[in-house]
């Protein structure tokens, strides 16, 4: 048996603490998700790595890809610091635990921890399960006796806890005492609909600790967004087990957030529930299994979203700036993440000043930076949003701010751009099976093969299109058609089609999400020139490679126009980021 393991290895803690995961079964019940067999494994490894103490891997003999789960687990999952559990129910009713083929499942799972679910609530027993407490009682005391008996550690999800103990607490006592009696380690309160507040829900683990004398963990859902905030209240009262799912997945909306509990316990409480050395991989970490999940990574998540210790208000740039302390409630190195300065029209040139420092541009020339702030103010009272475009702002402001440098632009075009797009266009036609597909056609100026660089001589966002080359470096033409769904990825097809056989990492990018919103007619005349009131399209396009995820957007009355333009700013972006590009340094201070 390849997981012998009951108790969490090399965690600072111990088995003195629990911290639970249970993404890859409760959390695999949120709405879009449905993991394989290979992802389910690589998860667990992950959570392994940052050092969680219980991965919980499933249900065997309930569902056949947890059953596949665990028979791979044996050869392939080598845990270094979890423990492997296995959830399942009890014997059902008038069946003995020994004839019940659910628990023979979870034992054939080889699992050495098993997570029991038991009704706790008298109502539930009665009407769901349609037998009486004596005979629930019976069902879990059979059950736990007979897996401790065949060396399993065992640990008892109370459902529906807190309801059943409120309508009825001698029941939901005498629930945990079966459980506790024939051998069970842990009695976890399960705030199964998640209508608890943290308050409420405090006072009634203080109150069965003090009654009971067991060993109390906590599961908690997020229907009143208040999963995290219960989880740390039940922690002060007493809990000392944590079932948690990685970035909160969950069914309904979800479950306590293992990166948010993590991150409060550590900073908030000290109580280092994770190696040290693991707690920098918090963000890192949380986003890998964000990409399993196929899921977008929340940018307000806390602790670890891109925007939790981002900056937009003048007010807080400037104070940053003075002591980062000032408007952060902890380090955000301390979790593997950053700060970030949103740059808009709401900022000041302090907030461009951070920001340029972020990106490491030098702040030698002062005009530069001047031209900077004006050119993000009227783009942006032309339709133009950066915040949520990094990449773009990063292009705009090497723009301005390193013309003229080694390795610069040189003028007022693109860094170091990987094509220019000569003419372009998108046309829709009916498929025969009647599905609408959309045709893009694209002509591209590359540079030689010497690698000299042509730019068209436009700053990339006036949604010009079809001029040449303007520099006289040598150029070499380019031109794809391919399909997609829509016009954005239609033109990525025909772009990657046409770019494959001249950049080598162009593989390396993806795009991952993409956005179109049209907005209300701009008052005043628009960065592209379009006429007073003319409404725009705002595109914002998502890349990704193995490293990093950048924002760009494009901003037009076109939305094909708009869509070429962030296209652009994408791989202009990954080619500014490319190994061997010369960057600025930030000068020392």
């Amino acid at each position: 048996m390849a997981h012998t393991r009951t108790t969490p290895a090399d965690t600072p803690l111990g088995d003195d603490f629990h911290l639970y995961d249970t993404t890859l079964r409760d959390g695999a019940q949120r709405e879009g998700i449905s993991y394989s067999v290979a992802e389910k494994l690589t998860t667990a490894r992950t959570l392994d790595a940052l050092g969680v103490g219980f991965i919980e891997g499933g249900w065997p003999g309930a569902l056949p890809k947890d059953t596949a789960f665990f028979a791979r687990a044996t050869d392939e999952l080598h845990l270094k610091h979890a423990a492997l559990v296995a959830f399942g129910s009890t014997r059902k009713p008038g069946r003995s635990a020994e004839q019940d083929p659910q628990v023979r499942a979870l034992l054939d799972s080889r699992a050495p921890v098993i997570t029991l679910v038991a009704k706790s609530d008298r109502r539930h027993i009665e009407r769901a399960l349609r037998t009486d407490v004596a005979e629930n009682c019976a069902m879990v005391r059979d059950t736990v006796r007979l897996l401790v008996a065949e060396g399993r550690r065992v640990f008892l999800d109370a459902e529906h806890f807190f309801d059943g103990y409120a309508a009825d607490p001698a029941t939901a006592l005498r629930v945990l005492d079966a459980a506790m009696g024939a051998g069970a380690d842990v009695a976890v309160l399960c705030d199964t609909n998640g209508g608890q507040l943290p308050g409420r829900l405090a006072e009634t683990v203080g109150e069965v600790a003090a009654r009971t004398g067991f060993r109390i963990g906590i599961h908690c859902q997020d229907d009143t967004g208040c999963a995290v905030a219960n989880t740390i209240a039940a922690v002060e009262a007493g809990a000392t087990h944590v079932q948690c799912t990685a970035n909160g997945y969950g069914e309904r909306a979800g479950n306590a957030d293992l990166f948010a509990v993590i991150g409060n316990l550590t900073t908030k409480l000290g109580m280092p529930v994770v190696p040290r050395t693991r707690l920098g991989d918090l963000t890192r970490t949380a986003h890998a299994l964000a990409e399993t999940a196929h899921i977008s990574p929340d940018r307000h998540q806390p602790y670890v979203g891109a925007a939790a210790f981002a900056h937009k208000a003048g007010l807080h740039a400037s104070a940053i700036k003075v002591d980062p302390a000032l408007y952060h409630h902890i380090d955000p190195d301390v979790v593997g993440n950053g700060t970030r300065i949103l740059v808009s029209e709401m900022a000041g040139r302090t907030s461009l000043e951070l920001k340029c420092l972020e990106l490491g541009f030098g702040l030698d020339d002062l005009e530069a930076l001047s031209r900077a702030v004006a050119r993000i103010k009227r783009l942006e009272a032309g339709g133009w949003s950066f915040e949520a475009a990094d990449a773009s702002l990063e292009l705009l402001l090497h723009d301005e701010l390193t013309a003229g440098e080694p390795g610069g632009q040189g003028g007022p075009g693109r860094p170091f751009p990987p094509f220019t797009p000569l003419s372009y266009q998108v046309v829709e036609r009916r498929a025969p099976d009647g599905a609408v597909v959309s045709e893009a056609m694209v002509r591209l100026s590359l540079p030689d093969a010497e690698g000299a660089e042509g730019t068209d001589g436009n700053d990339g966002m006036d949604g010009t299109v079809g001029s040449a080359p303007a520099t006289g470096r040598s150029t070499r033409e380019a031109t794809a058609t391919a399909e997609g769904n829509g016009p954005l990825e239609a033109l990525d097809a025909a772009l990657r089609r046409a770019l494959a056989p001249h950049l080598p990492w162009l593989d390396e990018v993806r795009l991952a999400d993409h956005s179109v919103r049209v907005l209300d007619a701009v008052a005043e005349r628009s960065a592209d020139g379009s006429a007073d009131g003319t409404a725009l399209t705002r595109v914002l396009v998502v890349s990704r490679d193995a490293e990093r995820e950048w924002t760009t957007t494009g901003v037009h009355a076109s939305v094909v126009v708009a869509a070429m333009q962030a296209l652009t700013d994408a791989l202009a972006h990954k080619a500014l980021r490319a190994p061997g590009r010369p960057r600025a340094s930030v000068p020392a201070s």
